[in-house]
């Protein structure tokens, strides 16, 4: 069965956030990306600085954060945020800000470490399902990471062959993406990756399983669809890449990424068989000049 044929709608997966509360002091940031991940930052102090300075509140020693960075402010009521006239701005949700009021849940990044805003009545509950979601979503990108996704597609491998079922997988890689780093920074590096993982995961199915596999390595595992299905969406996501342009700060990034796609075989009796096809045939795509599908049909 074709992926077409399998999908009836496209499903946009938003990921959940803790339910809003009113700011209490026990208001704390907690790093999901980049930097001491899992750690807990409490915000009880009326001012915290945030920097590279060692004399910071909170140090996060990086390049790109300036030494003293931004600052929180908490009257007990509600954490404000302002920037301190960083080098590289301080951003929540993706847009760059000067002064900002924080509600629960907002994702702050300061540099290329990005840390989540929780606040309310039951703090220690909320940092703990964070922590766990931290075991099965890649902070940057939102989309699961390497760790979960090998989970599921062992549990999905076991069912296909148990009941005979078609199971594909695609693993896309960006092109150079070491030029886009070395050409824009890895700020707009970071940017293009989450940018691009928003893109496809608006393609997928709600039973598809999308995730960061390592780098700038994505993998998305398409259950019950067969290897021609695969390889028509493998070549759609070909075709969205290239046709994206990427802002980052006024600047139009173009990337393209090389795919690599498997199927249910014979011979392919393990997980780790069907990623080392599906991720030899990526590695075979780019060996053919990139921005290409490769695949048992090609």
């Amino acid at each position: 069965m074709s992926y077409d044929d399998r999908i009836d709608k496209t499903v946009v997966t938003v990921m959940s956030r803790v339910t809003q509360r009113p700011v209490a002091r026990e208001a704390c940031l907690v790093a999901i990306y980049g930097h001491e991940l899992g750690k807990k930052y409490n915000l009880e102090a009326p001012v915290v600085i945030v920097g590279r300075s060692s004399k910071s509140d909170i140090q996060i020693d990086q390049d790109a954060v300036s030494r003293s960075h931004c600052k929180m402010v908490n009257n007990g009521e509600r954490v404000t945020i302002y920037d301190l006239g960083s080098t590289n701005g301080t951003y929540v949700n993706d847009r760059a800000i000067q002064e900002h009021v924080l509600t629960d849940g907002e994702h702050v990044k300061i540099g290329r470490a990005i840390l989540k805003f929780l606040s309310g009545g039951n703090i220690e509950h909320s940092y703990h399902e964070e922590i766990y979601r931290l075991t099965t979503v890649d902070g940057l990108t939102q989309v699961y990471n390497r760790r979960y996704f090998m989970e599921t597609l062992e549990r999905e491998l076991s069912r296909s062959q148990r009941y005979a079922r078609e199971l594909s997988l695609i693993m896309f890689d960006i092109d150079h993406f070491k030029t886009v780093n070395d050409s824009f920074g890895h700020l707009a590096g970071d940017h293009v990756l989450k940018q691009l993982a928003l893109a496809v995961k608006a393609q997928i199915r709600r039973e598809d399983v999308m995730a960061r596999y390592g780098g700038e390595e994505f993998a998305v595992l398409l259950p019950e669809i067969d290897a021609p299905g695969a390889h028509r969406f493998a070549e759609k996501i070909r075709a969205l890449v290239e046709e994206t342009t990427f802002m980052f700060e006024q600047t139009a990034i173009r990337v393209t990424v090389s795919v690599g796609v498997a199927s249910l075989e014979p011979a392919v009796v393990s997980a780790a068989a069907l990623v080392k096809v599906a991720d030899d045939r990526l590695y075979e795509a780019k060996r053919q000049g990139r921005n290409r599908v490769c695949s048992a049909l090609e």
